[in-house]
């Protein structure tokens, strides 16, 4: 007890057990409420009202909801442990994000500028430093062959919480083709997704 005549009381386990062994399942309680006062919280002399869940079986029974819950008057005095109910866990809702082919289309017109102004002299150079393969720095620089109207629509893509509805991999057979057929698989491809 404090100064304050708060309890400080600490979470815990206990197993009821016999010196001898069980050959039966074990019993496991858990108090998990005590009310100020008696029922209901009305006062009464020295005594609480403890709410006790017990279960039969490991630990991990109660997180399984195969409990039941007692209900007794304990004097202040005696009161030697508590555990709360555990609260549902909230699920925030996610934040948008940027599609991961803008940030590869991006990241590819970057590479170019820096290609472009010499402050890098090759792509070997980007994949180096990047800590990537050559290869993917091909792969993703490829995506500036694109048709201009197909970049703008890229870049003008929103944030997203799910799955984007272009990827990089459906993009690469666009890249591969004349830009004047570029549009009409994109508008397919789209139109798909």
């Amino acid at each position: 007890m404090t100064d304050r005549g708060l309890f400080v009381l600490a979470p815990r386990m206990c197993q009821s057990t016999s010196q001898r062994a069980i050959a039966g399942p074990q019993v496991w309680f858990r108090v998990v409420h005590i009310a100020a006062g008696g029922h209901h919280r009305a006062p009464c002399d020295g005594m609480c009202e403890q709410t006790v869940e017990i279960t039969l079986g490991p630990k991990g029974t109660f997180k399984k909801g195969n409990t039941a819950n007692l209900r007794r008057q304990v004097s202040a005095g005696r009161i030697v442990n508590t555990l709360s109910q555990p609260r549902p866990e909230r699920t925030l809702p996610k934040e948008p994000k940027t599609p991961r082919i803008v940030e590869l289309l991006r990241t590819a017109m970057d590479w170019q500028r820096q290609l472009d102004a010499g402050e890098v002299h090759s792509q070997a150079e980007i994949a180096r430093r990047e800590g990537i393969t050559r290869a993917r720095v091909t792969q993703v620089m490829g995506l500036l062959r694109l048709a201009p109207a197909i970049k703008e629509h890229l870049l003008a893509l929103p944030g997203t919480t799910g799955r984007a509805a272009i990827s990089e991999r459906a993009l690469r057979a666009v890249v591969r083709l004349e830009r004047t057929k570029q549009r009409a698989v994109f508008r397919a491809l789209i139109a798909r997704s």
